[in-house]
């Protein structure tokens, strides 16, 4: 058994913020390729093809990233149940941080043609790996450091890192494209964000080099040896209930800032600098009221405001794309806002609720592999069914609003059959069943 006295715990403040910022850090290296697939990847990588079928192409391999997430939680979650959650933080950052200044070292379809694409294509599967893995360790280094009823609230400090890496990746984007000329941008302007993840991952490596190791995994006698097949043998109705109900997170997050982005400048002639400042200010309200929403979690349960969350959703997807094809600012922004309210309801108490639905020996692959899951459902085809849908439509996309609908409407029977986790005081066998 290992010994957990010689373990110092360290302050939930300080353990939170290095959650954060590594998660911040790997998000940005996500958010930047999806910023950069909707404004200029196509022309750059797919030359060849009309501007809407360039789109769809950069959105592929956008996607791509997301079919990777999975396997990477696969991977990383096997070493995070064998080895422990804090080498997890570490690798991953170090692979995702890595493919992303790659891909700004790519050269365009002009210069080395097909093979132009193809190493898109790879650099971004070995992101997707490498962020497959980090929301599980961060958070799980998170959760069981907290105490069972501020789980909520602790654990949803990393789940602003993924505001922060988006207000990040487009601010270094907004402020580029504000600055430079078209051609400039096009030339050698976009590779910029892409070459700063060198230096943020440096960062993120200095801030997670002193956390200590999670004291409910150093508790652990018997660590599983092959953890995704006790997941899938004992686990698999939770894990396929898990995907499901986190699908609708993924569809709005890039529905709203990668598709809406594409759509507003190419179909509705808003310049890249509106759309990316009401996307901005919309995800700026969204990670600010994160820790609000786990705090309610904390006090009426995680179940509760989930359904609440997709219902929400349900409701209001149709209003937001008839705000959207306004292309006017100011309706464009209370239709992001509305999305990202309802988005927010659910994901603040996700990082408490997965781990607490999974055993502590199986935890970082169950945990790790539902939630990128949901982003195989929502987030990797939203983009491209989005765009297609749009296309066939007239101003206003309708079939774009019953698709994240009818995806919200899933979400909600998923979260219907999950129960409740929270801890609640008079349980003292509560901790030891859930973890």
């Amino acid at each position: 058994m290992h010994d957990v006295r010689t373990v110092r715990a360290p302050s939930m403040p300080r353990l939170a913020a290095a959650s954060l910022a590594g998660t911040a850090i790997e998000f940005y290296d996500f958010f930047v390729y999806g910023t950069a697939a909707a404004l200029i990847l196509g022309p750059l990588f797919f030359p060849t093809f009309s501007p809407v079928a360039g789109t769809l192409a950069a959105f592929a391999t956008f996607g791509v990233g997301f079919v990777a997430r999975p396997l990477g939680s696969v991977l990383f979650g096997h070493i995070g149940d064998r080895r422990g959650r804090r080498p997890v933080l570490v690798a991953s950052l170090l692979l995702t941080g890595a493919s992303t200044v790659a891909v700004g070292c790519v050269p365009t379809y002009g210069t080395i043609g097909v093979a132009a694409p193809l190493l898109l294509l790879v650099l971004r599967f070995l992101q997707g790996l490498g962020l497959g893995g980090e929301w599980g360790g961060a958070v799980l280094l998170t959760v069981e450091h907290a105490p069972a009823g501020r789980r909520g609230l602790w654990s949803s400090f990393p789940q602003v890192g993924p505001a922060l890496g988006f207000l990040l990746a487009n601010g270094v984007v907004l402020g580029l494209s504000s600055t430079l000329s078209e051609a400039q941008f096009a030339a050698w302007g976009w590779r910029v964000p892409f070459w700063a993840a060198g230096v943020l991952a440096l960062v993120g490596l200095w801030l997670r080099s002193s956390l200590a190791e999670s004291p409910r995994f150093l508790e652990i006698d018997d660590h599983a040896r092959v953890p995704l097949a006790e997941v899938l043998r004992d686990h698999w109705r939770l894990l396929l209930l898990t995907g499901g109900a986190l699908a609708i997170g993924y569809a709005i997050f890039y529905a709203v800032t990668t598709w809406s982005l594409a759509y507003g400048t190419e179909k509705l002639g808003v310049s890249r600098s509106v759309m990316l400042t009401c996307i901005m200010a919309a995800v700026v309200v969204k990670g600010a009221l994160t820790p609000l929403a786990a705090v309610l979690g904390d006090r009426y349960g995680r179940r509760p405001l989930c359904l609440a969350g997709c219902a929400a959703a349900a409701l209001w997807m149709f209003p937001m794309v008839a705000l959207l094809a306004t292309g006017d600012p100011l309706p464009m922004f209370l239709g992001f806002l509305g999305a990202m309210l309802s988005f927010i309801t659910m994901f603040a108490v996700i990082a408490a609720y997965l781990p607490e639905l999974y055993a502590p020996r199986v935890r970082c692959t169950g945990a790790a592999v539902g939630y990128n899951l949901g982003g195989v459902i929502g987030g990797a085809l939203t983009p491209i069914v989005a765009t297609a849908l749009a296309e066939q439509g007239g101003r206003v996309p309708w079939g774009v609003a019953a698709y994240l609908t009818a995806i919200a409407l899933l979400s909600l029977g998923c979260f219907a059959l999950l129960p409740e986790t929270r801890p609640v005081p008079a349980a003292a066998g509560a901790e030891a069943a859930t973890g």
